[in-house]
């Protein structure tokens, strides 16, 4: 299960690790945190991803943040037990029995998948509706997560572009007083620094929990694609239970059995 607010405080100590360690070594806060640098970085990353994938792709990519600081619990016990409860009840009194505690189940896919099954959908046009529908949702989430990959290719060359801009401006004061020529040129990696940080602490991160969102919604389709399935062919509740429980990890699985 992914822990709440992971992301959150890993990117905390991230930054914590990084900084903490540059005022360590005596440096200022007015050194790192300059408004140009930032602006060209960030800018220029969002820029691009606009250029590359539209505006409408952009807007959306706060939302994902938001997934992956915040991201959605999957209760695999509570589907498991409501499963084997199903199939207790479909054994006595039919499948047709379960209609009225259909409305009951909150998430979206498994109500589906159970409307279908007591309106006596075919097990095996079941299962390719479900497999489209998976199929289907993996390729927009991975849409989604590219983009959070391509900015974090985007990120560090738009640091490097300010750095060689940083460069510029500082060697077109070459004959001015040395000490200013060097905190210029101190201040033109500046650019550099954001880039790499971002990519590494903000955008490639988030691209690696979104994928372990996916992974964590993919598992939960599965269980109730192959419960559903068990419900239809009239399995007993005990074997219900065994195969839901065998998809899960070896630690999930003991702490489900208990």
């Amino acid at each position: 299960m992914i822990s709440k607010y992971s992301t959150l405080h890993g990117l905390l100590l991230g930054l914590f690790s990084i900084f903490g360690a540059f005022f360590l070594e005596g440096g200022s806060f007015n050194a790192l945190f300059l408004i140009p640098p930032i602006i060209i970085v960030f800018g220029g990353t969002f820029a691009a991803v606009i250029i590359g994938f539209g505006l409408d792709s952009f807007l959306k990519l706060f939302r994902f943040i938001k997934i992956a600081i915040v991201p959605k619990h999957y209760d695999k016990r509570g589907i498991i037990n409501t499963l084997v409860q199903f199939s207790y009840k479909s054994r006595r009194e039919g499948l047709l029995a379960l209609e009225k505690d259909i409305n009951k189940i909150e998430d979206f896919f498994f109500r589906k998948l159970m409307r279908n099954a007591v309106d006596g959908t075919d097990p095996e046009a079941l299962q390719d509706l479900a497999e489209l529908e998976m199929k289907t949702i993996q390729e927009r989430h991975y849409t989604n997560i590219f983009i959070f990959t391509k900015m974090g290719g985007y990120a560090p060359t738009m640091g490097i572009l300010g750095t060689v801009m940083g460069l510029i401006m500082a060697l077109s004061h070459a004959g001015a007083d040395p000490n200013t020529l060097i905190k210029n040129i101190a201040t033109a990696f500046i650019a550099t620094l954001w880039g790499v940080l971002s990519a590494n602490l903000i955008w490639l991160p988030i691209a690696d929990k979104l994928k372990k969102c996916h992974q964590e919604e993919k598992q939960m389709m599965e269980l109730s694609l192959q419960g559903v399935l068990a419900l239809q062919s009239g399995e007993i509740p005990a074997l219900v239970k065994s195969r839901l429980v065998s998809m899960l990890p070896q630690r999930e699985q003991e702490e489900v059995i208990r």
